[in-house]
């Protein structure tokens, strides 16, 4: 199942945490894989996936520069000859009060979770219109569906992935391309990992499944909704998430 043989994946904010694991686990089921951040910071990711036995190159790319971003696309056509599968992970956080937030803490929360997946996916959808096939694929946050206290900028730009993803799936439906939102609930990452052991468990208690997500569990997600098998779901959001937000 999920057998991704000779599809081409590219994934941004590829160098850690829940991106790693997508580009990773793409590879590990047959993908060639594009593993985009700032600079060589995905180099760790290509080694990675190149020990595993799969086949992978790192690329630079500013997501929020347009003109990077058209030639890290551009790029990925000349030497590969199509893109199969988008997924639109680059994302940042800076949480504040929002009686406190900065204006540039707005914008930049905005430029890098939201405007670059549709920077990235209107860079993506000539060569997959014209190839009648496409999956693009959407990281979201349950922070999107539920809300949370500090992270008004955040929030909002999950929130806007979702309706972006339903938009954008009814557009490109015809052309056999879907997509989909994925919205992680609360993953071990770094992040985490830092925060004490009862931070931890006051999180996991208030999870029904009763623990954190892990990487790993995202990146599952993704290689069903990047599959065959999910040919026909579009417009979705499949909440990866421990029962936290039902």
């Amino acid at each position: 199942m999920f057998d991704l043989t000779g599809r081409i994946a590219l994934v941004t904010g590829a160098s850690r945490g829940i991106g790693r694991a997508i580009a990773t686990t793409l590879a590990s089921r047959g993908a060639t894989v594009v593993a985009a951040a700032r600079g060589d910071n995905a180099a760790g990711t290509v080694a990675e996936i190149g020990a595993a036995g799969g086949t992978a190159e790192s690329s630079s790319v500013d997501v929020t520069d347009p003109a990077s971003v058209d030639a890290l696309i551009s790029g990925a056509l000349a030497r590969h000859g199509r893109i199969d599968i988008l997924v639109n992970n680059a994302g940042i956080a800076k949480d504040q009060l929002m009686l406190r937030m900065k204006r540039d803490d707005w914008d930049a929360v905005i430029a890098t979770n939201l405007t670059a997946a549709f920077t990235c996916s209107q860079a993506v959808l000539r060569p997959m219109i014209k190839q009648r096939s496409g999956r693009i694929i959407m990281i979201s946050s349950v922070v999107g569906q539920m809300g949370n206290a500090g992270q008004a900028n955040y929030a909002a730009s999950k929130a806007g992935l979702i309706g972006f993803a339903k938009a954008l799936a009814r557009e490109v439906a015809s052309r056999n391309i879907t997509v989909n939102a994925i919205t992680p609930g609360l993953i071990e990452t770094d992040m985490t990992k830092a925060i004490t052991d009862k931070a931890q468990a006051d999180w996991a208690a208030s999870i029904p499944l009763g623990r954190l997500g892990t990487v790993a569990d995202v990146a599952a997600a993704v290689c069903f909704l990047a599959s065959e098998e999910a040919g026909y779901i579009t417009g979705q959001v499949l909440a990866v998430n421990g029962g936290m937000y039902m």
